[in-house]
C-alpha cells in the first residue's frame, strides 16, 4: 500500500517540511531506512542517522532542530514515538484486512457470525458460538461450543478456544495459545494414584486483552478464570485454574501463576516469575524477573528474588551474595587464627 506525506501528516495532525507528495510503501528503522520507507526519530542517540538515512519520510518531534542538511521529508509532531506507533497500528490493520470465509472450514448451523468477519481455512466453529463484527479468525483455529468472541477481536493461526469461553471486544490471541484447557486438579488416593477432578468452569477475557503465542489459560474448576480489561500477557505464560488477573496488568514470558491466586490491577511481572497458589498480589505491584512469590504481597510494592522480598532488602542480600567467596576466605582465615590462639593457650 502507498501513503503520501500529506495524508500521513493529516492523520497525525503534523506539519510537513519537504515534499508533500513524497510516497512510502513500507516502514523501517531510521538506521536501516531505504527509499520508499517511513521512519521516525525520537531518541537523540539516533540523531546522526537522520543525516545518513535513505528513508523517504521521517517523523520527528516538533522541537527537533537539525544540525545539518536533511534529505528525507520531515513530518513534525508533538511526540514522534507515539505518532509512529499510531501509524504502525494503521499499517497493520490495512495489511491484515482480510474478510470472507475460506474453504474448507466448518461453522455449525447454530453459530451466529457477525458482519465483515474473516474465517480462515480449516477453522472450526462449534455449536451456539457467537462471533461479533469485524472478527478475524485465522486458519486452523478451533472455537468450542457456546463460546463468545467480541467485536474486533483477532484469533491467529492455531489458537484453541475450549467450550464456554467468553472473549471480549478488541482482544488479540496469538498463534498456538490455548484458552480454557482443564486446570491441573487431581485428588491423591490411598493407593498412591490420582483421581482427576472435573474442571467445569470457564475462562473470561475482558476487552482489550492480548495473549501471547503458546500461552495457556486454564478453565476454572468451578466459576471462572478471569483476565480483566486491558491486560497484556506475553508468550509462554501459564495461568492456572480460578486465577484472576486485574486490569492493565502486564506479564513477561515464562511467568507461571498457580491456581486460585488473585492478581491486582496495573501490576508488572518480569520474565520467569513464579507465583504460588491461593495468595493475593495487590495493585501496582512490580515483580522482578525470576522472582519466586510464595506469600501474598500488599499493593504498591516492588519485589524481587526467590523468595521474593522488597527491593531494598533484596539489594542488600544480593550484595552479600556477591561477596560470599571473599567472606568464605575471611571465615577460613579467622578459623586458622582461632586455632593458633587455642594451641598457644593449651601450651
Amino acid at each position: 500500500m502507498e501513503f503520501k506525506a500529506q495524508s500521513i501528516a493529516d492523520f497525525l495532525g503534523g506539519t510537513i517540511e519537504g515534499d508533500t507528495n513524497a510516497t512510502v510503501t513500507d516502514v523501517a528503522k531510521i538506521e536501516e531506512g531505504r527509499p520508499g520507507t517511513l521512519a521516525f526519530l525520537s531518541n537523540p542517540k539516533y540523531n546522526k542517522y537522520l543525516y545518513e538515512t535513505e528513508a523517504t519520510i521521517v517523523i520527528v518531534n516538533q522541537d527537533f532542530e537539525p544540525e545539518a542538511e536533511v534529505k528525507p521529508t520531515l513530518i513534525r509532531v508533538p511526540d514522534a514515538y507515539k505518532a509512529f506507533a499510531s501509524l504502525l497500528e494503521l499499517y497493520q490493520q490495512a495489511k491484515g484486512n482480510k474478510t470472507g470465509i475460506e474453504n474448507p472450514s466448518f461453522i455449525d448451523a447454530s453459530a451466529k457470525v457477525g458482519n465483515d468477519v474473516y474465517v480462515g481455512a480449516f477453522a472450526y466453529i462449534g455449536k451456539n458460538v457467537r462471533i461479533g463484527n469485524h472478527v478475524k479468525i485465522y486458519p486452523q483455529v478451533y472455537i468450542g461450543d457456546n463460546t463468545i468472541v467480541g467485536d474486533d477481536s483477532i484469533l491467529y493461526a492455531g489458537v484453541k478456544i475450549y467450550e464456554d469461553t467468553k472473549i471480549g471486544e478488541a482482544c488479540i490471541i496469538h498463534a498456538g495459545a490455548v484458552i480454557g484447557a482443564d486446570g491441573f486438579g487431581f485428588a491423591p488416593l490411598e493407593d498412591g494414584t490420582y483421581q482427576k477432578i472435573p474442571q467445569v468452569g470457564n475462562v473470561i477475557l475482558e476487552d482489550y486483552v492480548e495473549i501471547g503465542a503458546n500461552t495457556t489459560i486454564d478453565c476454572a474448576t468451578m466459576g471462572s478464570t478471569i483476565i480483566r480489561k486491558g491486560t497484556k500477557i506475553d508468550n509462554l505464560v501459564q495461568i492456572a485454574h480460578n486465577v484472576e488477573v486485574g486490569e492493565n496488568t502486564v506479564m513477561a514470558s515464562q511467568t507461571g501463576i498457580a491456581g486460585s491466586t488473585k492478581v491486582g490491577k496495573n501490576c508488572q511481572f518480569g520474565g520467569q516469575v513464579g507465583v504460588a497458589g491461593h495468595i493475593t498480589i495487590g495493585d501496582h505491584v512490580s515483580l522482578g524477573a525470576m522472582s519466586g512469590v510464595a506469600n501474598s504481597i500488599k499493593s504498591n510494592r516492588t519485589v524481587l528474588g526467590a523468595p521474593a522480598m522488597d527491593i531494598a532488602q533484596a539489594a542488600k542480600v544480593f550484595a552479600i551474595f556477591r561477596n560470599l567467596p571473599q567472606l568464605r576466605e575471611q571465615l577460613i582465615d579467622l578459623g586458622r587464627q582461632v586455632a593458633q590462639i587455642k594451641t598457644k593457650l593449651e601450651e
